[in-house]
Parts: C-alpha cells; structure tokens; sequence
C-alpha cells in the first residue's frame, strides 16, 4: 500500500505528470512507426508476389524492432532487406533504447524520490515539547546539536531541499522539511512547545523567519546570529528576543585572552547572580604559588574553579602551581569580583603591537576591543576593501615573509590568527611560531574538530567559531538545568540532594570526591556566593554547581539518588542565564 501511495502521489505532482505526458506521446509515436512498418511490409511483399494477413505484418513488424528476429518471414529482394535493417535499427534505438530511458526518467525516478522523500518527516510528534528549532545545518548548529544530545534535549533542523534532508537524516540528524518563509512549517515543527528557535541563516532570511513566527506565536525565544552590525536592530524589530554578533564575540574573546594586557576579572558568563569571569595573572604576586597558598577564598572570597594553561583547560586543584601563562577562571558575585580586582588587578603599560592576521568581522572586532583598552596593534589584510584605517593596517598576504616582517613580527607582544579558514589558520600559527618562537599566539578555529591541530601548530590558545556560538544559542534558551560558560566549563543548578542536606562542604569533601565546585546555594530567590564551607547546607535549597561533563557525572553519581530525581521533577526552572 505504501508503495502504491508512493507511486500516486508522484503522479499527482503537476510537473511529473507532463513527464508521464512525454512519455505516452512517445508511445504513441512508437506505434504510429509499428504501423507504417507494418504497411510497408504489406507493400514489398506484394512485390515479391507474396502475400500475408495484417496480423502476420504487424507480427513481423514486432519481431524485427525488438531484434528477436525469428527468421520465419523474409524478403527476398535487396530492397526488402534494406527495409529490414531500416525497421531493426529503429526498432533498437526506439524500443530498447528511448522508452526504458524514459520509463526511468520520467516515472520511476520521480516515484523513487518520492519514496525517498517520504522518509524524512514534514511534521513533529505531538508529544515533542521544550525542544530547539533550527533553521541550518552549519558548524555552529552541529555544536549545538552534540550538545542537546548529551543534555538529552530534542531538537529538529528545518530543511527545504529534500536531498539535504535525506543526507541529513542518513548521517543520524532529526530534521523536518519545511519552507523557511511559510508559517505552517513552523506550525508543523511545534514552536509553540519549543525551548528555542535558532536562526542561523543569512541576515535577510533570519529576518523573515523572525517575522513569520510572531505572526502566530509572541511568546517563544528567538536568538538570531547577524553577519552585520547594522542589522542587529532590524532583527530586534522584527521579533528576536537575542540577536547574536558571533564575529564580535569571537574578536573581542581573541582579544582578551591576551596575557600582560592586564589582571583584571572580565566576565564570561552569568547564571543569576553569579558571575564567571577570567583573570590574567602575568605580573602578579599570584605567579609561582599554588592555589592552595593564593588564599583566594580567605582574601577575596571569590572561588577559584578552572585554570587555563597554554591552551589547556583544568578543574582547580589546590596543589596547581599558578605561572605567568596561567588564567584563572574565577566564580563570585560583582562585589567579590571587584575586591579580587582591587587585590591583584591593574593596567600593565602594554608598548609592544598585537598583531592580527585578518581584517574580516573577527580580526576587526579584536582590533577595537585592544584599541578601546589602549593596546596597539596591527592588521594584516590582503584585500584593499577590507582596510578601514590606513595606520592601523597593513596591506598583503599574511603567508609573505616579508609582509610579516612590515608588520613588525619582531617586536609583536602577541599573534591573533583570525581568518576564517582553518587550514590558512594553521599554516599561519606554524609559519608565526616557526618565526618567533617565544611570542603568544592566539588562534581561531572554526570547526571544532580542528582545535588539537592548531594547539599542536603551536597557538597557545585556541577559541572555536562553533563553540562559542552554540554557547551563546544554548545559554538563550534557560530552560535547562546546564549552562555552559566557556569551552570545558558547565554551571548547572538541582535541588539539593538529600545525602548533602545538613553536611557542610567540607564533610561532603565535593571538590576533592567529584572534580566539581559548589559555587552557589540559591533558596527562597536569593542566591548566596561561595558559601560557607563550614555550615550546613539547607535541605530546601538549590545548588549552583561547576564542572566538566565527567566531574557532573561523577557528582550525580556520588550524591544523586532515584528520591532526588522525583523531587527534581517539580523543582523551580533554571534562571535565564547571559553568556
């Protein structure tokens, strides 16, 4: 039955009927030529003096265009045998050669595609709710996608063409097909139910998928991703909640990954009112102590809960030796930020130029991002439209030696890799660290996938395109339990469980037992930072925790327990985070 239906609804499409068309004209035409043929042979047979019936003609006819040739009827002139080969060489390009072309042209290719297509679904289950809608598959969405897969939430990629939509599919991706300007699509994919729409397409077309879904719905999140800066308002009128700038984002993170610009906490995320920030700490009196002697917690009381180190991303350890290359990721309120600024942080005089390979979107923003905080640099750009500022820039290819050396690699405090190939970033990072050995290098990566080639090429820290932007689409949504606040780093908040209620930190020993960090105790909306580890944890309160996806794993299974997970079900939802 299915294949019938298959076969029905292929005929029913307006285009494919027309082939259906061509093709009976075809046939037609075929048996216009069996009957001239026919009428021919009637012809030189009563030459020969012979004569047959029409069936025996048409018999004849039949036997030598199809080249089966039995032999039973011949002619005996030269001209009658011309006339055979005439009927035999039609016959083979008619019979054997258009009509099964056309038979699999026009109707059982159409009816396969429409097999084909029918297994790519062009409406979600009614039972598919707080669910991620995507509008493209592209680097930042398949990094948005491996994480909702990991938090076990739905998701379905919208697509148009029905070819993507079966590579999509086979390659084990949820998508619906769906027109992109058409309301029922959106409809049919149930943002109604829907966490979050992400549009992630060309800045014209997010406008149109922003307008066409609040023509119906005014209440689910939209977060666009905008190419141009002048379109983020135009996004923002027509019914997106965040309109992300991925390549400000990129440049100004580029920027501030910097070591000896300064020793300030810049903020990387929220999550209420707890702040995540990174902390330099070149030139400090932090450089050669361990965590465990910094006293962080005792002086600022500001929780030390990750350290990047030439690249490398590591849960806090009290024994970790703090160097000049080491950033620490810090978690407290704004208070505690600023004391852990007045303590430690300062601006350094920063002589030396940045330089920053690639004038696009990216290198352009870290530019401004160093030139808002004092810090010269230069860009290196080998397109003359791209260039904004004449002394800023340098004109020409990045791969040139001598290009690098008029950029002043020389005396550069540090190289940012940014263009958006990762293939020239890689070659970039090795030629620069082939070059200058002892200077920082900060690269960008598109994909993920490429991040350990650029760190083995020799950058000393590495920001991916897709990373950072699924971060940002993924922290818009706050309707989950886990926000991610940076590459390696997870916050996420659950009730507090029973085998901790009562216990203070110290007793649960969570840090030292699961790799994570209590970092937070929310109860009754106020939420209380760096507790202290001494007193015990209030039964009815939620904690704020931090780690990677194993130390997560660890702490659900060292204190989680089945009573926890159906309390968990009624608890209140996550605050909205900002990344």
């Amino acid at each position: 039955m299915k294949t019938f239906a298959a076969l029905v609804s292929a005929l029913a499409d307006p285009f494919r009927r027309w082939n259906v068309r061509l093709v009976l004209w075809m046939v037609v035409g075929i048996v216009i030529l069996i009957a001239v043929f026919s009428i021919a042979f009637h012809l030189l047979m009563a030459a020969e003096g012979r004569a047959y019936s029409w069936a025996t003609g048409i018999y004849w006819t039949l036997t030598v265009m199809s080249t089966l040739g039995f032999g039973d009827i011949t002619f005996e002139s030269d001209i009658g045998r011309l006339f055979s080969v005439v009927v035999l060489l039609t016959g083979i390009v008619a019979i054997l050669a258009v009509l099964p072309f056309a038979f699999i042209q026009f109707i059982f290719v159409p009816w396969m595609n429409q097999r084909e297509s029918a297994r790519t679904p062009r409406k979600l289950d009614e039972d598919v709710h707080d669910h991620i809608v995507l509008t493209r598959m592209d680097a930042v969405t398949d990094a948005l996608i491996r994480r909702a897969r990991r938090a076990k939430v739905d998701y379905v990629v919208i697509v148009a063409d029905v070819k993507e939509g079966l590579r999509l599919h086979d390659s084990g991706y949820d998508v619906m097909l769906g027109e992109l300007d058409d309301p029922e699509t959106y409809e049919r994919a149930r943002v109604d139910h829907a966490a979050l729409i992400a549009a992630t397409q060309a800045d014209t077309t997010n406008t149109n998928i922003a307008f066409t879904i609040r023509e119906f719905n005014e209440t689910v999140p939209i977060v666009a991703t905008a190419n141009s800066t002048a379109s983020v308002d135009i996004l923002q009128l027509a019914g997106c909640n965040e309109v992300l700038h991925l390549g400000q984002m990129l440049g100004r993170a580029l920027a501030r990954r910097i070591i000896g610009i300064d020793a300030h906490s810049h903020v990387v995320g929220e999550f209420g009112n707890l702040r995540i920030a990174e902390a330099g700490v070149s030139g400090t009196a932090l450089v050669g102590q361990t965590l465990r002697e910094s006293r962080l917690r005792q002086r600022c009381n500001v929780s030390v809960v990750g350290m990047w180190e030439q690249g490398k991303f590591a849960l806090a350890d009290p024994d970790a030796v703090i160097t000049d290359r080491t950033v620490l990721i810090l978690a407290g309120s704004d208070a505690q930020l600023k004391g852990y600024d007045r303590a430690f942080g300062g601006q350094r005089d920063f002589d030396r130029p940045v330089l920053i390979l690639g004038g696009g979107r990216v290198g352009r923003a870290a530019g401004e991002a160093l030139k808002n905080i004092g810090v010269p640099f230069r860009i290196v750009e080998k397109r003359p439209e791209r260039i904004r500022h004449v002394d800023d820039y340098v004109q020409g290819d990045a791969a040139e030696l001598d290009v690098l050396h008029r950029a002043g690699l020389k005396e550069a405090a540090a190289v940012l890799v940014t263009t958006h190939e990762d293939d020239m970033n890689v070659y970039l990072t090795l030629y620069c660290r082939k070059l200058r050995p002892d200077v920082q290098i900060i690269s960008r990566a598109t994909l993920d996938r490429n991040i350990s080639t650029l760190h083995r090429a020799g950058a000393d820290a590495v920001l991916s395109y897709a990373s950072l932007g699924a971060t940002a689409i993924w922290n818009a949504s706050g309707k989950h339990r886990t926000v991610v606040l940076a590459e390696g780093l997870e916050v996420f908040r659950l009730p507090m469980p029973r085998s901790m209620a009562g216990h203070s930190l110290m007793q649960c020993a969570v840090s030292r037992e699961t790799g994570c960090h209590v970092v937070a105790t929310a109860r009754n909306g106020d939420m209380e930072t760096n507790p202290d580890p001494s007193k015990p944890l209030p039964g009815d309160a939620d904690l704020v925790v931090i780690g990677d996806e194993d130390s997560e794993q660890r702490f659900l299974e060292r204190f989680w327990s089945a009573d926890d997970d159906h309390r968990s079900r009624n608890n209140a939802k996550v605050p909205t985070p900002h990344a």
